[in-house]
Formats: structure tokens, sequence, C-alpha cells
């Protein structure tokens, strides 16, 4: 006969200590970490736990006994059911020194190795509406909350959607009515291809059976005005031309309407084709010289190309970057993880030439486009492998860096590609990073012959946990670069 399990325990009059990872609050019992998403530092609440770990719990609050006073009332009708934005409850100094916490947690605690300056954080002036780019998600499993109109005794359960995955569920999107984080026509323009597609009585994906028309809609913006819409079907047929061009007559300000034909199991869409139905096959972006009396930097933005979500503050961190590096114009600089040369752009001015290095081929094609577009001609581009790129023959050939700037992924640098940097022995690091954790497990790697000078962490993504953090290591051998 099987054992009954336990119930999962209700905790009463627990207190929230802290923010911790992933959004979710920390507060701890005589046995256990608790971790309790939407909840705040100073919140006093009963929590129902519904995963319990050796040496944690999950938990949900039940019961307000008192509510923290860094709480503020969220924006969003969605909080605490979409996942996109955890923090909209907290006030913004709050959540900025939260997350300069974070950063220097995990210096001290995973680098565990001093600094010499950290300077407090570059928070954002828009704190809603800062995002260039969304992607939605067309289903026929939305979650019916408990005050669903749909669910009302005698109407039907009409259960499509278009919104975001909920939290932990592949196969359920919460259905957005308003989302804050990007500027409009992104929710007029949701809105609308919903009714439409309603009205017409297409079909919404079900990623469960792999079927249905509707699968993905995105929506990018720019600073210039321009704004391209990607419609993604499972097949072609005459609809697709109907709902692209009733895109195009509702909303003449699209100036790049496109669409994609994926049949496949997943959402990837890189390895698909591109469509334009109306206007340009890309939209521009510009950002503003680090130099003062410049032109604004132009940056030609394709379908699949990545550029940064928040470009307000990606001058912020770009700039951050800049300084540390003080270039002195007769630099050789090796841009890692360049992407689509954004920050090559952005230094090229300033340094005698940039070597650009990363991953991805279309990446490597837009950033040659984009240095034609800004007339640079002293930097060059190379894709592939960086432990197999970045060897001591291709330092032969291409000359020794003064200064390495690194912007990777969230997994960090690999092992080899640090060990590489530590035989090439550049002057300067200038490390960007958009996970702190990750970023002080290298630079544990690198103090064997670098020290930190400088630490300067940015909010690209208010609202949430995420923050990026920029890091100035020097040469232990060279002389103080004096930097600004």
């Amino acid at each position: 006969m099987a054992r009954k399990r336990r119930p999962l325990p209700l905790i009463e009059n627990l207190e929230i200590l802290d923010a911790g990872a992933e959004g979710k609050a920390v507060a701890r019992t005589e046995e256990r970490v608790v971790f309790v998403p939407f909840a705040a530092p100073g919140d006093v609440v009963d929590v129902q736990v519904y995963k319990k770990k050796r040496r944690f719990y999950e938990a949900r609050i039940t019961k307000f006994h008192k509510k923290s006073e860094q709480r503020v009332e969220p924006e969003c009708s969605h909080f605490g059911l979409c996942g996109g934005c955890k923090w909209q409850h907290l006030d913004y100094k709050y959540q900025l020194a939260f997350k300069e916490k974070q950063v220097k947690d995990s210096i001290e605690r995973i680098a565990k190795v001093p600094y010499e300056e950290f300077l407090p954080i570059i928070g954002a002036d828009k704190i809603y509406n800062y995002r260039n780019k969304l992607e939605f998600t067309f289903s026929d499993r939305r979650w019916l909350t408990d005050f669903d109109p749909s669910k009302e005794a005698g109407g039907p359960e009409d259960t499509n959607g278009l919104g975001f995955h909920l939290p932990g569920m592949f196969d359920k999107i919460l259905d957005i009515e308003k989302c804050y984080l990007q500027q409009e026509p992104s929710n007029a323009i949701r809105l609308a291809v919903k009714e439409y597609a309603l009205k017409q009585g297409l079909t919404f994906y079900n990623v469960r059976r792999w079927e249905g028309f509707l699968r993905n809609l995105i929506i990018r913006t720019t600073s210039t005005g321009d704004l391209m819409v990607i419609v993604v079907f499972r097949n072609d047929d005459m609809d697709v031309a109907d709902l692209m061009q009733f895109l195009g007559d509702r909303f003449p300000e699209i100036t790049s309407l496109m669409y994609v034909i994926n049949e496949k199991r997943n959402d990837t869409i890189t390895d698909r084709e591109v469509h334009l139905f109306k206007g340009n096959p890309f939209i521009m972006e510009e950002m503003p010289s680090p130099l003062p009396g410049q032109k604004p930097l132009k940056f030609k933005v394709g379908p699949l190309s990545f550029f940064q979500t928040n470009p307000e503050q990606a001058f912020e961190l770009y700039k951050t970057a800049f300084d540390f590096a003080d270039f002195k114009g007769d630099e050789l600089v090796y841009d890692l993880y360049t992407g689509t040369g954004t920050i090559a752009a952005f230094i090229a001015q300033s340094v005698k030439k940039v070597i650009g290095l990363e991953y991805v081929e279309d990446a490597v094609q837009d950033a040659n486009e984009n240095m034609q577009l800004n007339g640079v001609d002293n930097a060059e581009f190379y894709a592939g492998d960086m432990v197999k790129l970045l060897t001591p023959e291709f330092i032969s050939k291409h000359g020794k860096p003064d200064v390495v700037l690194t912007d990777p992924p969230r997994a960090g640098m690999h092992d080899k590609v640090v060990k590489q940097i530590l035989n090439i022995e550049p002057e300067k690091i200038v490390y960007i990073s958009c996970n702190p954790a990750t970023q002080a497990r290298d630079i544990a790697l690198l103090d064997e012959k670098y020290k930190i000078v400088k630490v300067q962490p940015v909010d690209m993504f208010p609202q949430t946990h995420h923050v990026e953090n920029v890091v100035l290591l020097v040469n232990r051998k060279s002389q103080s670069p004096n930097p600004k």
C-alpha cells in the first residue's frame, strides 16, 4: 500500500527578509529558507508551501498581516500571473537598491576578490514602456482566471489567447489586455490582430498537438519612429495575405510588415525565410555618439537582428564601458561577442582598430553593414566559435590587443576563453554582463593577473530582477591607467 504524502505546510506570520534570485523574495524558518514570489522585504504573511526541497521551500502568499513600506501599487492588471514584471510591487528606488546589492554580493561571495571603487547603480528614466521588442504567442489554451467572463453560467468557453507564457507552463498563455513594457501602438496592434482572427475564425496554435494557424506576433519599435511587425503562421494559405493586408490598412504607420511560415514543432524562426509583405526589410535605430558634437550612430535592424531591448539604457551601458576603457586613440581593441557591432561602432572613432568576434555569422554580416552605414573603416569582424577563433595564431596575425571588451551571453565566458585572455595579457579588460553571478565566476579566474578597478551596475530592465554590470579590470603588471 502506497504511503500517503504529508500535506505541505502552511506557514503563518512569516517575515520577508530580502529580495532574492529570479525575482522571488526570501524568508527563513527554523527548518529552511523560503522563497516567495510577489512578496516584498518587510511583509509579514501567511504562505502555503507548494514545493519542498531538502534546503528550501517555495511558497505562495495566502494572507497579509503587514504590508511592507517598500510596496507600491502595480500598474499592470496582470501582475501576479504574468512572469514578465515580477517587481512591479516594489518602489523603484528599492528595486535599484536590491539590484546593486545583487552585484555586490556576486563579487564578494562568488568572485571573492577586492575592488577599488563600486559606483552607484545607473537607474532608468523610463520605468515603463522602455522595451523596443515584444513577442506574443497565440494559443487555444489560454489561462482562465476565476473571474474570467467566459466562465459565466451558460456562456461558451472561449479559450483562445494572445499574450505571454505563464511561468513554468509551456502550453498555457496569459491573454494580455494591456502591457506596459512597450509604447503604442503595440497594444493596439495585438488587440486588433486578435479581434480580426476571432471574427474570421482563424485557429490559434496548440503546442501539444502542433496544430493551428496563428503562432506568434513580434512587434519592434525604434526611437526614429520606424515600426516592424512580424506575424508567424504555421502554414501558408489565402488567410495569410488577408491578415497581412488588414494589418497594413489598419496601421499605415507600420514601416516594415513581414511574415514567416513555421511548420516546425518549435518556435525558432532563425532558420525560416522571412517574407516582406509591405515596406522596408529593416527598421533604423539611432544611438547618440559618446563623443560630443558627433552625429548619432545609425543601425539597420533586420527581422532577426539583435539590438539591445532598452536603447536608452544601452547608451548608458556602452558609455560606461567607453569611459572605463579611457581610450587614448592608439589602441587595438578586441570586441568579444560583438553581435551586430553596436559597441564596435560606438568606440571606433576613439581607437586605432577594432577586431570583433562573434558566434553568429548573420550577426557579422549585420555588423559589416552597420560599419558602412556609419563610415567606420577601422573595424573587422570574424565569425566562429570563440574558443577556436581566439588562438595564438589569430593573435599573431591580427595583433595583441591593448583592451579586450567582452559582453558574453548569460552563461558567461567559456573557461578556455578566459585562459586565452590571460595568455594574451591585454592592459585592460572591460567586462559587460547581464548575469553578475557568471561574471563574478569569470572574474575569479581572471584574478590571477587582473584586479578590479571599477564596478558600475546599470538597470536595463525596470520592474524585473535583471541587472547589467560593467567591470574594469587592469593587468597587475601594467602601470596605473588612471581611468576617468
